[in-house]
């Protein structure tokens, strides 16, 4: 069976997952939940100077002292370019990269330049006025929809309350350090994109007109699947989304 590991976007740390792992254990997967320095029960260890790097440090390490291989590396939202960057750093301990609600982001690029400049603006003001200068809190759900497009569509009100009463302001410098990738090893691996927030046809769409944030699926290693829901799908849809993971890994891995 196959070996997830799961790393959670923005905000959120590894209790974000708790709903997914346990179909995946139950089916008979191993899954590893990540939280990243600075977020949920590692709030404390925030500074201004964890960056992207640290993230790319925290799963790599967990891959690696776990001795594990083969890994099915998963991640949600912003997470997307810490998988990106892992997959960079480890290929030969992968064995496929799953994009939950987000996607890869390019050599050179920061996580902060996929983001439309009305929403750029906003999270610099929020972080020069209310986080300290290093800094993001996470904004209201009505910004999250209306300025970055995250609709929270399918999360009740005791998920909305789950993650606002667990969500730990981001340390920006994940957001602004560019990602440095060095290993072309990384094109080789397996990608999946599981769409929450956009229809498949519209993914397809804007992937064929050459849009930015989706020209990249268009490789002959991608698949693409559909989960209708919002922006957070760990809560919202948690058992279809273990089942999901469950049917794209390789063929090899579900035996």
């Amino acid at each position: 069976m196959a070996t997830f590991v799961l790393v959670p976007g923005a905000w959120l740390g590894g209790w974000a997952w708790s709903r997914v792992t346990g179909p995946l254990r139950a089916a008979g997967h191993a899954a590893y939940p990540v939280t990243l320095t600075g977020l949920g029960e590692r709030a404390h260890l925030a500074s201004p100077q964890v960056d992207l790097e640290t993230h790319l440090t925290d799963v790599v390490n967990l891959i690696e002292y776990e001795g594990l291989d083969d890994v099915v590396l998963v991640g949600h939202s912003y997470a997307g370019v810490v998988v990106t960057g892992v997959a960079d750093r480890v290929p030969g301990r992968l064995a496929q990269v799953v994009y939950v609600d987000g996607g890869p982001v390019a050599d050179g690029d920061a996580y902060l330049d996929m983001l439309a400049p009305e929403a750029r603006a906003q999270q610099e003001k929020t972080v020069a006025e209310r986080g300290d200068g290093w800094r993001l809190p996470m904004p209201s759900w009505e910004e999250l929809e209306k300025v970055a497009g995250a609709s929270p569509a399918g999360l009740g009100e005791r998920e909305r309350d789950l993650i606002r009463s667990r969500a730990v302001a981001q340390p920006f410098g994940t957001y602004t350090q560019p990602l440095q990738l060095r290993d072309p090893a990384r094109e080789e691996l397996p990608r999946a994109l599981i769409s929450c927030s956009f229809p498949l046809a519209q993914v397809r769409e804007l992937i064929a007109a050459g849009h930015p944030w989706f020209v990249d699926l268009a490789g002959p290693r991608w698949t693409l699947h559909e989960l209708p829901t919002g922006h957070w799908p760990l809560l919202s849809r948690p058992d279809d989304l273990a089942h999901l993971l469950g049917e794209v890994v390789p063929d090899r891995l579900r035996a």
